[in-house]
C-alpha cells in the first residue's frame, strides 16, 4: 500500500530472524539495507539479497522493491495471473493486494500479478506517480490529473476532475490526493469516515490504510481519521515527522533523526519497529511493515558473524575426525 507525498539499497540475504523480525545484510558495504517485520507466513518479510535498492513498498502476501538498475523483484505470494515483468527501466512501484504497478522512466505504466483487471494499465507516457491498494490503482499524469481503475465498488476508481494534484494515496477501498494548494480530497468508501479528511492546506504528505488514512503537516506534525479500532489513527505527538506509511490497520512515521515510530494493529509485531536512528525509508504492506536503512541492525550482523563461525568450526571438526 502506496503512501505518497510531494517532495520526496540492498537486495539482501536473511540473516537474522525473530519475532517477526527480517534483516538482510547487503553483497557490499556500500548501499541500503532491507529490513522487514511482522506478518510473515507467506514470506513477505524474507528480504532476498544484493546491495542495490531505491524503493520498497508492501502487498498482502508479498513484498516488492525496485533496483538501481531499474529492475524489479519481489518475494511472498503474489498471485501471478499477469506475469512478473523483467525489464530494467523502472523508476516507481506500487503494491495492492494482490496486483502491482510499476512505472517506466520514459512515463508508461506496466501492471502484474492479481487479476487481468487489477493488473490492466491506462495507456500513455505522461504518468508520474502511481498507487495501488485491493484490487485498484491510481495514477497522475504531467498535467496534474488523476486516472483510476480496477475495482470500483465504491467508487475508488472515479477520480476527481481538476489538474491540480500533487500526490495520491490508494487504501484498502478509498483513496486520498494531495493538492498544489496543500488540502486533501478523499473519495472512495467512507463508511468510517476515513475519506473524510481534515481541513487546511498545510499537508504534505498523506497515506490512504485500511479503514482509516493518515497525513503529514508541514509542520512535521500527524493527523489521523477514519476507522480506529486499533488506535490506528492516535497519531503519535510530535513535529519531527518526514514520512509516513499506512498498512490494514497500522501505521509507521519516519522521524527528522532517522528513527522510526509505529503505532496500532499489531498482532503481528508490526508496530514493533526496529531501534535505531539509520532509517531513510518506510512501507507499510498489509500486516507487515518494511524500512531502508544505511546500516546494517547489529543483531544481525552478530547472528550473521555467529552463522559464521559455527560453520568454520564445523569445518575443523570434520577434518580433524577425518
Amino acid at each position: 500500500m502506496t503512501p505518497s507525498a510531494i517532495h520526496g539499497g540492498a537486495l539482501l540475504r536473511v540473516a537474522f530472524c525473530a519475532a517477526g523480525l527480517s534483516v538482510g545484510l547487503p553483497a557490499t558495504s556500500n548501499g541500503e539495507y532491507i529490513v522487514a517485520w511482522g506478518e510473515r507466513t507467506y514470506g513477505q518479510i524474507n528480504a532476498p539479497g544484493g546491495g542495490d535498492y531505491l524503493a520498497i513498498d508492501g502487498g498482502a502476501r508479498y513484498s516488492l522493491a525496485l533496483r538501481r538498475d531499474g529492475s524489479l523483484v519481489y518475494w511472498g505470494q503474489l498471485h501471478s495471473a499477469v506475469p512478473f515483468p523483467s525489464d530494467h527501466d523502472f523508476v516507481a512501484i506500487a503494491a495492492g493486494w494482490r496486483h502491482a504497478v510499476a512505472l517506466k522512466e520514459h512515463g508508461t505504466l506496466v501492471g502484474f500479478g492479481g487479476s487481468s483487471d487489477s493488473a490492466t494499465v491506462p495507456e500513455g507516457n505522461d504518468f508520474v506517480a502511481i498507487s495501488a491498494g485491493t484490487s485498484f490503482s491510481l495514477a497522475l499524469k504531467q498535467d496534474g490529473s488523476l486516472v483510476g481503475w480496477g475495482w470500483n465498488k465504491y467508487g475508488q476508481a472515479d477520480v476527481p476532475s481538476g489538474n491540480d494534484f500533487a500526490a495520491i494515496s490508494a487504501g484498502t477501498s478509498h483513496a486520498l490526493a494531495l493538492k498544489n494548494d496543500g488540502s486533501i480530497v478523499g473519495w472512495g468508501d467512507n463508511r468510517n469516515g476515513q475519506a473524510d479528511p481534515p481541513a487546511g492546506k498545510d499537508f504534505v504528505a498523506i497515506a490512504a490504510g485500511g479503514g482509516h488514512s493518515v497525513a503529514l503537516r508541514g509542520d512535521g506534525s500527524l493527523v489521523g481519521w477514519g476507522l480506529n479500532n486499533f488506535g490506528q489513527t492516535h497519531v503519535p505527538s510530535g513535529n519531527d515527522f518526514v514520512a509516513i506509511a499506512a498498512g490494514l490497520g497500522h501505521n509507521l512515521a519516519l522521524r527528522a533523526d532517522g528513527s522510526l515510530v509505529g503505532w496500532g494493529y499489531n498482532d503481528y509485531h508490526q508496530i514493533d519497529v526496529p531501534a535505531g536512528n539509520h532509517f531513510t525509508v518506510i512501507a507499510c504492506g498489509y500486516e507487515h511493515s518494511l524500512a531502508l536503512s544505511t546500516v546494517p541492525e547489529p543483531s544481525a550482523l552478530a547472528a550473521s558473524l555467529s552463522l559464521g563461525a559455527a560453520l568454520l568450526l564445523a569445518h575443523f571438526w570434520r577434518k580433524r575426525n577425518r
